[in-house]
């Protein structure tokens, strides 16, 4: 099908990277302006690259979340890595997001070599402005502008919104001209299934500590209508490594997943715009994040 092309009207597709935790999901949820990523205060949130996007009257922006760039340390890990740079292949712009919090690392250097030399143009991020003096954000834009060259450098807070306008309007600028690859009214082109699985591990990851996390993945199994379409009935497994994570999920008598639950299913219902049945069960894939076969069963494998 031919794609209608709009005169002046851009598009393109945009890659957000970073390290863990510099607040990827946040901006992206914030530029569509309704929460579509999951978000933790825990680093390795996302795992697959996730489209969300945004559309206007002059543009439409396809925004890429990726998972963040760290060291690692299992398959599952080295996984996230390779989806995170395979991003950065025919897209039109790339948002390299820096936590001014933190300061620019090792990591975040190792990140910038990867984009040297691209055709596409960089704008450098520096997140969490709220959080810093302005002679420590004047410290850290200098030495953003010594990293690389990049087309841009802006300084915003995707968690108060301050200066997000102008990122988008300089990334509008940006783009090239073309056609509405995605209808007006579509922020996503994940499944609902994707989505739901997301937000049952971001409620696992708020309420867990140490390595519960990262042991996590979630599938459904069964997703139906019931009562005339009036309730969404949904099943699913989530899967750990060892017993003693099993444990920890379920809680003493059932109390910690009864909240998974509870909070999950408040978010599922936001989205899916009706009520909804959620029917959590918790199994033992032992060391799963090191078995190409567990991970292609999870979807982190094609």
């Amino acid at each position: 099908m031919e794609l209608e092309q709009k005169d002046d009207f851009k598009s393109g597709f945009i890659t957000v990277i970073g390290r863990p935790n510099v607040g990827k999901s946040t901006l992206i949820n914030r530029l569509i302006g309704q929460k579509i990523v999951i978000t933790t205060p825990k680093p390795q949130t996302t795992r697959n690259k996730i489209q969300c996007i945004l559309t206007r009257d002059d543009a439409q922006l396809i925004f890429i979340d990726t998972p963040g760039i760290h060291t690692p340390e299992d398959n599952m890990g080295e996984y996230l890595v390779e989806v995170a740079y395979r991003s950065l292949n025919k897209i039109d712009l790339v948002l390299f997001l820096v936590d001014v919090k933190q300061g620019i690392r090792t990591l975040d250097k190792k990140i910038n070599q990867h984009l040297t030399g691209l055709d596409t143009p960089v704008i450098m991020v520096l997140n969490k402005i709220d959080s810093i003096s302005k002679a420590k954000l004047a410290t850290i834009i200098e030495k953003g502008e010594q990293l690389g060259n990049y087309a841009d450098l802006i300084p915003i807070s995707a968690k108060t919104g301050h200066n997000v306008e102008q990122l988008t309007e300089r990334m509008v600028e940006l783009l090239p001209e073309g056609p509405m690859y995605y209808p007006e009214d579509m922020i996503t082109d994940q499944i609902e299934q994707f989505i739901i699985t997301e937000i049952v591990r971001e409620k696992i990851m708020y309420l867990t500590r140490e390595e519960i996390p990262y042991a996590v993945a979630v599938e459904i199994i069964q997703m139906e209508e019931r009562k005339n379409g009036e309730l969404i009935y949904v099943s699913a497994n989530i899967y750990v490594e060892r017993n003693s994570q099993k444990g920890i999920i379920i809680g003493k008598n059932g109390k910690m997943l009864k909240e998974v639950g509870k909070r999950a299913r408040h978010d599922i219902e936001k989205v899916l715009g009706t009520q909804v049945y959620l029917d959590l069960w918790v199994k033992v894939k032992k060391d799963w994040r090191d078995k190409d076969e567990a991970l292609k069963m999870l979807g982190y494998r094609g």
